[in-house]
């Protein structure tokens, strides 16, 4: 008597298969599907013309997408052969197959759409009652962008390879002059070879076009800071205080040396790596809820200093439907501290805890052990957020900070193993890092209601 499951790949099925009879009950394809068929995809269906062949409904497509992001799988040549492969990606499309292409231009072409999406699964975990807004904790990270920085090009450099090529131009036009065509190599078409560097000349001067047009919005914005702090310095000289440090230097303008674009994703940007060296990327930004981990607001910039990220950020929550409710603390690391990022919070009617500097990590015993000092008299905003970070209760609340943003950022880049945008472009990325924040919502709902 045989003591193993019996193996038949002959017999046919005694009823016709039902793709309900695949997955557990508490998949996470299932909890996609749920959640995506209460969302209103109206936009994105109304934007087919209805001609030619029938296209893959939306609601497929958007599926496939975000349990692909959700288990870490991004490109769409993969996301098809997982709807023949894999019984959760068959699940979902219904035992259809849309091919890659139609998956990659879905992606990109509702970009837009794709932010708006967000949004609405934030309102389908309210109704789950699985996020209130209250306590935010905000962050960022570097993303790898579909681009290499090898591909770059510096503006010293440009100006060498410019020097180059109009040598070689004068060169070749002295070959085009001699009549007799003596000195010109076997095989050399030199028309054609003016032609090229003429090509190759017309596109680094755009390159530095570019260049100088982004040094000039940097020298702008670094205009504007300086005019502040000179304000500042004055106003307090005015007060009879003594501003503490050197007096700021003026910016200078103009293009520098090594100031580099791009030429696969021009708008990407060279960024600091965590694990140390740069890396062509973008700064990804979210604002994470304390109490759920539901990421509730994204968005994506070129700068790799999170300073300026505060304002954006604030616009963000503040557009977000009435039934979320409204942020009432904002919990940030020292790299978002300024007093007027302090300023902005108060004003949005956000208790700003941002950290100062960068605390140690180990607290001396007694220190965490002492009584909170006394509230200082003073009305200064910046004062009152350092007082309240050294009582017990604010150190309690802001060490929630790492607690809450900075394993979401690990489970999205280790777990679900997005590490590089696979789209190209500021608003596009923008999209994409919306999308990788759904899919990230969707799967946390997915462990919060079982709990």
């Amino acid at each position: 008597m045989s003591r193993f499951v019996p193996v038949d790949r002959q017999t046919g099925y005694l009823l016709p298969p039902s793709v309900e009879d695949w997955l557990p009950e508490d998949h996470l394809a299932r909890f996609v599907v749920e959640v995506i068929t209460q969302m209103d995809l109206s936009e994105l269906s109304g934007a087919y013309a209805g001609r030619g062949m029938a296209a893959h409904h939306p609601e497929v497509l958007l599926g496939l997408l975000v349990y692909g992001y959700a288990t870490g799988v991004f490109s769409s040549r993969k996301l098809e052969r997982a709807t023949y492969e894999s019984v959760a990606f068959r699940y979902i499309a219904a035992n259809t197959h849309p091919d890659h292409d139609t998956l990659a231009t879905f992606r990109k072409r509702f970009a837009s759409q794709i932010e708006k999406l967000f949004v609405q699964v934030l309102l389908v975990a309210q109704e789950m009652k699985l996020v209130k807004l209250g306590r935010i904790a905000l962050d960022g990270t570097k993303v790898k962008a579909n681009a290499s920085k090898h591909r770059a090009l510096s503006y010293g450099h440009i100006g060498r390879i410019e020097a180059q090529l109009h040598e070689e131009v004068q060169q070749l036009m002295e070959m085009a002059e001699n009549a007799d065509r003596n000195g010109v190599p076997d095989g050399m078409d030199v028309p054609a070879e003016l032609a090229r560097r003429e090509e190759r000349l017309k596109a680094l001067a755009e390159a530095k076009a570019k260049i100088e047009a982004r040094a000039q919005e940097r020298f702008e914005q670094e205009q504007q800071e300086y005019e502040a702090k000179v304000g500042r310095r004055e106003a307090q000289r005015k007060d009879g205080k003594k501003p503490r440090g050197k007096d700021p230097k003026p910016p200078q303008g103009g293009a520098r040396s090594g100031d580099q674009i791009n030429l696969t994703d021009e708008q990407s940007r060279i960024m600091p790596a965590s694990s140390g060296g740069f890396q062509q990327g973008y700064n990804a930004q979210a604002a994470v809820d304390v109490d759920s981990m539901l990421i509730v607001g994204t968005s994506v910039t070129q700068q790799s200093n999170d300073k300026r990220q505060v304002a954006p950020m604030l616009d963000v929550l503040e557009a977000l439907p009435e039934p979320l409710g409204q942020p009432e603390v904002l919990l940030a690391d020292a790299g978002y501290f300024s007093a007027a990022n302090v300023a902005l919070c108060k004003a949005a009617d956000v208790e700003p805890l941002f950290a100062i500097q960068r605390d140690a990590h180990h607290f001396p015993l007694m220190e965490r052990f002492a009584d909170d000092p006394a509230p200082p008299s003073s009305p200064d905003p910046v004062i009152r957020m350092t007082h309240e970070l050294k009582t017990k209760a604010g150190r309690s609340l802001y060490g929630l900070r790492k607690s809450t943003v900075e394993p979401v950022f690990g489970i999205i880049k280790h777990v679900m193993g997005f590490r590089q945008f696979s789209l190209r472009g500021l608003t596009n990325v923008t999209a994409e890092w919306s999308l990788v924040a759904l899919a990230w919502n969707i799967k946390r709902m997915n462990v919060l209601r079982r709990a």
